[in-house]
């Protein structure tokens, strides 16, 4: 998987979503315990997936097994910390790209936005090609080009939960009092605005410190612009079911690559 450690790799999903992330390889009694599981919290235990990313990470909500799971499974009430990813269909290392000594800061355009190139950053992508059903033409063309294809989503980046990010102040962009936008996901098409709020941790395998961030197409037609246009907000109103949260984030915004820096 690209050149980043594997260890590392899932490190920087526990950093993105507060669990302990772990392949399903990693616990030997993960398949008997999903058997054991009742009708009621679904068949295939906790399982990170491409579809669940963005609310575990962003929202601190529910991992739930299927895209078309119509009930919430909680794992913050679970009494196991731990969620597990089937590495194979979760990370695609045939579009992973190490910009790490990339210094062409020159702005490129996706979906008739500015798209700024993630320079400094390794980005292991994720296997969201053909995965979902209105097709594949949000991620645009592979390669290198400098301007948009027809129906592609701009591209935002994002680091942080929805605790800091609610609270962005109109002047600063830093964390304030008061939902001065509203609820929901904010992100920016400006890698330098996101990476002030990345997470960072330091890997117990190598002994070194990450920023991780996620990258991610946002839909134009769900967004909303805030007053500085390098800012954009999914909204998900309160009292929103897990449910109809997730139906939101999926035709809003979807994640298709990790970010690592190392600092």
């Amino acid at each position: 998987m690209s050149t980043v450690d594997r260890e590392v790799v899932l490190e920087a999903l526990s950093a993105l979503t507060g669990f302990t992330v772990k392949t399903f390889s990693a616990n030997s009694s993960f398949a008997e315990k999903s058997r054991l599981k009742s009708a009621k919290t679904l068949d295939a235990g906790p399982q990170l997936d491409i579809y669940n990313l963005i609310t575990t990470a962003l929202l601190g909500q529910n991992v739930v097994t299927t895209k078309a799971a119509v009930q919430s499974y909680s794992l913050r009430t679970d009494l196991s910390k731990e969620i597990f990813v089937n590495m194979d269909e979760f990370f695609d290392p045939r579009f992973d790209h190490d910009f790490t000594h990339l210094t062409d800061t020159s702005v490129c355009m996706r979906g008739n936005e500015p798209y700024k190139r993630p320079c400094g950053w390794n980005r292991i992508a994720l296997k969201v090609l053909n995965k979902y059903t209105d097709g594949n033409t949000w991620l645009g063309t592979d390669g290198w080009r400098q301007d948009s294809v027809a129906g592609e989503w701009p591209v935002s980046y994002h680091g942080t939960s929805i605790e800091g990010a609610i609270g962005i102040s109109g002047s600063s962009y830093k964390p304030g009092p008061g939902q001065v936008y509203g609820r929901g996901i904010y992100s920016t098409y400006d890698i330098e605005q996101a990476s002030g709020y990345s997470k960072e941790f330091i890997s117990k395998k190598t002994g070194k410190k990450y920023r991780v961030l996620m990258q991610n197409r946002i839909n134009p037609q769900n967004r909303k612009v805030c007053d500085r246009k390098d800012y954009w907000l999914i909204e998900i109103p309160e009292c929103t079911s897990p449910v109809k949260e997730r139906e939101i984030v999926e035709k809003s915004i979807r994640p298709y690559g990790i970010l690592l820096k190392q600092v």
